[in-house]
Order: structure tokens, then sequence, then C-alpha cells
């Protein structure tokens, strides 16, 4: 399966200078905040691509890399894994509460916290495979209904259900901004949170948008156009 999506798009692959790209871009970006390059993690998003798309970039140095689905992530990386020295795997999509188990075996950061049901059985397997993971709580910022991540108005209190009920460790919160709206006030609004949570990271900013989030305090950013190509002919 991973062959034939590497298949797919490799095509459509850029040149692996484009990964030196982005780190020159997150590099300037933080200087123009007044921040340092080495607090931003970069995720390279992978979804939808092959293992041969993705070992160029892991061969480049890129040691985190972000995933929409733990089916999809099951079938390239245990592989993946085994030729890397060092590897981060984010889970950035949508997280079932009967892929739990899996997403904790398979996942060192988990971004989609969104809602007690996912918190409870994370708690659960976390405990059951003794293995923890880095946690961040998705927050609506826009209260779209279509799209997952807890409101902005109940966002406090799960914070504090996930810690005093759960027990878990929330690391910080992750946002998708509406496509159709300027992202700086979100990126400010889920930092505003953070700040009254004692929360120190934010996973906020795509290929599109990651300079602004790096602006407005990003400590992750989520990019997969700018460095593997286009999806399915889509941009992102």
């Amino acid at each position: 399966m991973a062959r034939k999506l590497g298949h797919k798009h490799s095509m459509n692959l850029p040149h692996h200078g484009t990964l030196q790209d982005v780190r020159a871009r997150i590099e300037t970006a933080a200087r123009a905040a007044g921040r340092e390059a080495s607090e931003i993690t970069l995720i390279a998003v992978s979804k939808t691509f092959g293992a041969e798309d993705i070992l160029p970039v892991l061969q480049a140095g890129q040691t985190g890399f972000g995933e929409n689905r733990v089916q999809e992530a099951a079938g390239k990386w245990p592989a993946l894994r085994s030729s890397a020295t060092r590897l981060e795997l984010h889970l950035i999509g949508s997280l079932q509460s009967n892929k739990a188990a899996d997403a904790v075996r398979l996942f060192d950061a988990i971004h989609t916290i969104d809602r007690p049901r996912i918190a409870q059985a994370v708690a659960a397997e976390m405990a059951k495979q003794a293995r923890q993971a880095q946690l961040f709580i998705q927050v609506n910022t826009g209260d779209e209904k279509q799209k997952a991540g807890v409101s902005v108005g109940s966002a406090d209190n799960f914070i504090a259900e996930c810690r005093n009920k759960h027990r878990l460790q929330i690391s910080g919160l992750m946002c998708i901004p509406p496509v159709n709206e300027m992202p700086d006030r979100h990126f400010e609004l889920l930092a505003q949170i953070a700040r009254r949570n004692d929360l120190a990271n934010l996973s906020m900013g795509m290929s599109g948008d990651f300079e602004t989030a790096i602006k407005f305090g990003a400590t992750h950013v989520r990019v997969g156009s700018a460095i593997f190509g286009t999806r399915e002919g889509q941009p992102r």
C-alpha cells in the first residue's frame, strides 16, 4: 500500500532543497519574532505519501513527521522507524476511541485530544502500555460545526478535566483556523488560552501560514505541501 501511495505522488515531489527552504523560512520568521529557531519543531506532514517519498526527507535529516490516520501510519512507519536513528511521529488527525491503543503504540505525540471519551481512552492505553506520549488539546478556535476540537468556551474546563480527572500530562494546544479567515486572530486566541492554563506548547501553522504562527508563539508547525508537494492535486 505504501508503494502504491508513493508512486501516485512521486511525480509531484519537489527537490529536497525545499526542506532546507522551509527550515530557512522558520529561522527567518523566528528571528523576526525575537525567538530562536531551535524553539520551533518542524513537523513534515507525510499523510498520503508512501515510504519511498518519505525516505529521502528522512535521510535529509528531518526527524518529525505528521500523519492524519492511524491505520495509514501503521502501514508504513514501523519499517521506516527501523532505518531512523531518531524519529518523532505526530498524530495530527482526528482520533477515534477504538484506535486509541494503536495511536499510543505508534505515535510519540497526539495533537487531537478533543473530547472526554478520547481523553479517557488515551489515558487508559498509556497506563496499560506504560508509554507516555506528548499530548495536545485541539481547540476549535473558529467554533466551526464541521470541525473537530473543543469549543473556545469549553477549553479551560476541558484542560482541567484532562489534568484532574484523567491525570493526563497536557503539553499544549493545537488549532486549525478557518480557511476563509485570516489566521492571526486564531493564533492569538490559542496563545491566550495556553497562557492562562500554563501550557508551553502551541501546535499551529501550516504551509501557507506557519511564519505567521511563529510570530504568535508556535512551537510546532505542521508543514506538508511546502516539503512534499501537492496531494491528489490539492495544495496545502
